[in-house]
């Protein structure tokens, strides 16, 4: 079983048990207030076990197997046999360094929560455009229609104003930074751990989309 499936139950089962356990949710959601004031540090990762809804927690968990599948692939090209532990080292650590400026912003205030996989689901899924910067995507129910590469600044650049603008009460700071790191992960590691050059290959296959 790949380490996406396992990851994929376990988030689904403890986020279904949350839903109808309040005092379970209350303990794992990112609370930056009770982070700082009472060094429950562990917040950070747990808040990626626990969804709001249904909806979220399909939306989340579709988006993180249909590209984490073929990432966990990718690692096992790129770093060999460290390729498992890389994958898993993304994962856990997009969850705290997409949440460290929402703490930043927020640990004086009692009543901010937050809580989902998407930090570490968007640093998985920008891993994998910039693995295939060709790919087809497509925004929410609209079939794939651009390349990856294309889709990548637009989702960045729409994501950043709607964290400016604060609108939604969807943390999307956290998608912003998930993303982003997710990118500077992979390009970091491959080139001091990894035996593929992510980089010329990434320029590389834009070349050759954009000379046909």
């Amino acid at each position: 079983m790949s380490i996406t499936l396992y990851i994929t139950i376990i988030t689904v089962g403890v986020s279904i048990l949350a839903m109808y356990n309040h005092a379970l949710m209350d303990k794992l959601i990112f609370h930056p207030y009770s982070v700082h004031n009472n060094n429950e540090w562990y917040r950070f990762f747990t808040c990626g076990l626990v969804h709001a809804d249904f909806m979220h927690l399909a939306f989340n968990m579709l988006s993180f197997y249909m590209f984490g599948d073929y990432v966990e692939q990718y690692f096992a090209m790129i770093f060999g046999r460290s390729g498992s532990s890389m994958y898993i080292i993304l994962y856990v650590s997009s969850l705290l360094v997409c949440l460290i400026p929402t703490y930043l912003n927020h640990y004086k205030q009692y009543n901010y929560n937050s809580l989902g996989a998407s930090g570490a689901v968007s640093a998985i899924v920008f891993v994998g455009i910039f693995l295939q910067p060709t790919m087809q995507i497509g925004f929410f129910i609209i079939p794939p229609i651009i390349p990856g590469f294309i889709f990548g600044p637009i989702y960045l650049g729409l994501t950043a104003y709607l964290a400016k603008s604060g609108q939604g009460g969807i943390n999307h700071s956290a998608h912003l930074w998930g993303s982003l790191y997710g990118v500077v992960f992979l390009i970091i590691t491959s080139y001091f751990i990894g035996n593929f050059n992510v980089l010329s290959s990434f320029v590389e296959q834009i070349s050759v989309y954009l000379s046909k």
